[in-house]
C-alpha cells in the first residue's frame, strides 16, 4: 500500500454532514438524516464495515423494532440473563427476551439501510483532523485505497469513531477528555466453532461473570451464544500484558467448557482484540455543530460493557438534531444534548458509580445478584430508561437502593 502522507492532499469535497465510524451510532445517524434529506457522507476506516469489531453484541429485547432492522441479524433469542459472581455461583434474571448477533452483520446491515437512503458510505477511509472553517469545519482523512489525503468540508460533524476515539486535544474544544484513556478496557475474545451443539441452556441465555484477575484487578467476562458459534471473552480495565490476558481468556473458557460443552470437540477458534470503554460518559457531547456519539462519547453501560443500543439512539438524536436546525433553526448541539442527557446520561453515570462500588468490595456483586434474581419487578424497572419510570417506579428503585446498601455496608471480601 502506498504511504498516504506523502501524497498532495486533494481538493476539498464538500457534505452538510459528515460522520465518523460507521457503527451503530454512525450508520443509524446517516441513515436517518439521509431520509430526511441532508447530505451525508460517512468516513470508516475498515475495508469491511463491522469486519473488526470486537463485541459480543448482545441487543436489547426489542432493538430491531426500535431500530427498524431485519430480524434476520438475530442468531438466538436469550430469554435469560445469568450472573456469575466471585465464587463461580450464578443467579438467573429474566430478561426481555433479548437477542444475539455478531457486528459483522448488524453494522453491514446498518451501513446497507444507510445508503438506501442515500447517504455515501466511504471505506478504507482514516479520519486524521478536524478544524474549523467559519461555520462549519474542515476535515483531513486518508484515503487508504489510493494512497492519497482527502479534505472534506461539512456544516455538522458526528464524531462515532468507537473506544479508540483520540479526542483529548484540546483543538476538539468542548468535547475534548483529557482523562478518556482512564476509561479503557484491554478485551480479548474467542469465537469458539464447537464440533456438537453445546447444552441448550447456552443458547438461551447471556452470561456475564465478575471475577478478580490473577493480578488483583476486576473481570467482566460473558458467554453469549450465536448461530454456528459461542463468544467467550473478558475485559480488565486498563492495560495488560498479552500472554497474561490470554491465560485469562483462557482459564475463563475451560470453566465455560466444563459447564456447556464438557463432551463436545472444538473445530476452530477465531481470536479477537479490542480497547473497549468502561468509564465516565464525556462531559461534554457537542460544540457547536460538532457532535460526538456512541463509544466515543462513553455511552457504554460501565457495569456490563453494553452500549450497542447507547450508539444507536445517540445516531437517531444526532440525526434529529441535525435536521431540525436545518428545518427549524434550532441549534444541534443544544438539541443534540439535551436529548442525550434526557434519555441515558443520568442512568450511565449511575452506572459507573455502581460498578466502583461493587468493585471496592467484591463480595457485593454476590447480594446484588441475590437481590436481582428474588426481585423480577427490580431488574424490569432497570431495563427502562429514566423518562420511562413512574414516579411509583423511581421511589421503587430508591427503596431497594437503600436495601441493597443496608446489606452490604459491612461487607467484607
Amino acid at each position: 500500500m502506498p504511504s498516504w502522507n506523502i501524497i498532495a492532499v486533494s481538493a476539498t469535497e464538500t457534505t452538510e454532514l459528515l460522520i465518523v465510524g460507521c457503527g451503530p451510532a454512525g450508520a443509524t445517524a446517516a441513515r436517518e438524516a439521509a431520509r430526511a434529506g441532508a447530505e451525508t457522507l460517512v468516513l470508516e476506516r475498515d475495508s469491511v464495515v463491522g469486519s473488526k469489531r470486537v463485541c459480543a453484541a448482545g441487543l436489547r429485547p426489542g432493538f430491531c423494532e426500535t431500530f427498524d432492522v431485519p430480524r434476520a441479524i438475530v442468531h438466538c433469542d436469550t430469554p435469560r440473563l445469568a450472573f456469575f459472581d466471585g465464587a463461580g455461583a450464578e443467579y438467573e434474571v429474566a430478561f426481555g427476551p433479548g437477542h444475539t448477533t455478531t457486528r459483522e452483520e448488524l453494522d453491514s446491515k446498518l451501513a446497507e439501510l444507510a445508503k438506501r437512503e442515500g447517504a455515501a458510505v466511504r471505506t478504507q477511509a482514516l479520519f486524521r483532523t478536524l478544524r474549523r472553517d467559519g461555520r462549519g469545519f474542515i476535515a483531513e482523512y486518508a484515503d487508504l485505497a489510493k494512497g492519497e489525503r482527502r479534505r472534506v468540508a461539512a456544516r455538522y460533524v458526528f464524531l462515532a469513531p468507537g473506544a479508540t476515539a483520540r479526542l483529548e486535544d484540546p483543538s476538539f474544544g468542548r468535547v475534548a477528555m483529557p482523562d478518556w484513556r482512564d476509561g479503557l478496557l484491554t478485551t480479548l475474545q474467542y469465537r469458539v466453532y464447537l464440533e456438537h451443539r453445546a447444552s441448550a441452556v447456552a443458547y438461551r441465555t447471556l452470561e456475564l461473570h465478575y471475577y478478580a484477575a490473577r493480578d488483583g484487578r476486576q473481570i467482566v467476562a460473558w458467554m453469549f451464544p450465536k448461530r454456528d458459534h459461542l463468544a467467550i471473552g473478558l475485559g480488565v480495565m486498563g492495560k495488560i500484558r498479552a500472554e497474561a490476558l490470554r491465560t485469562e481468556l483462557d482459564l475463563f473458557t475451560e470453566r465455560v467448557r466444563a459447564r456447556l460443552y464438557p463432551k463436545s470437540g472444538v473445530r476452530s477458534v477465531k481470536t479477537e482484540g479490542h480497547l473497549l470503554y468502561g468509564g465516565m460518559p464525556r462531559p461534554n457531547v457537542s460544540d457547536d455543530g460538532l457532535l460526538v456519539g456512541g463509544t466515543a462519547a462513553g455511552f457504554v453501560d460501565a457495569t456490563n460493557g453494553e452500549g450497542i443500543f447507547e450508539a444507536a439512539m445517540s445516531g437517531r438524536f444526532a440525526a434529529d438534531a441535525v435536521v431540525r436546525a436545518r428545518s427549524r433553526g434550532e441549534h444541534a448541539s443544544v438539541r443534540y444534548a439535551s436529548d442525550v442527557n434526557a434519555r441515558f446520561r443520568r442512568r450511565l453515570l449511575h452506572r459507573v458509580h455502581i460498578m466502583r462500588y461493587l468493585e471496592q468490595r467484591p463480595a457485593r456483586f454476590a447480594h446484588l445478584f441475590d437481590q436481582l434474581a428474588r426481585t423480577p419487578r427490580l431488574a424490569a424497572v432497570l431495563l427502562k430508561e429514566d423518562s420511562e419510570r413512574t414516579m411509583s417506579e423511581r421511589l421503587y428503585l430508591y427503596s431497594q437502593a437503600l436495601y441493597f446498601g443496608f446489606r452490604t455496608a459491612a461487607c467484607r471480601d
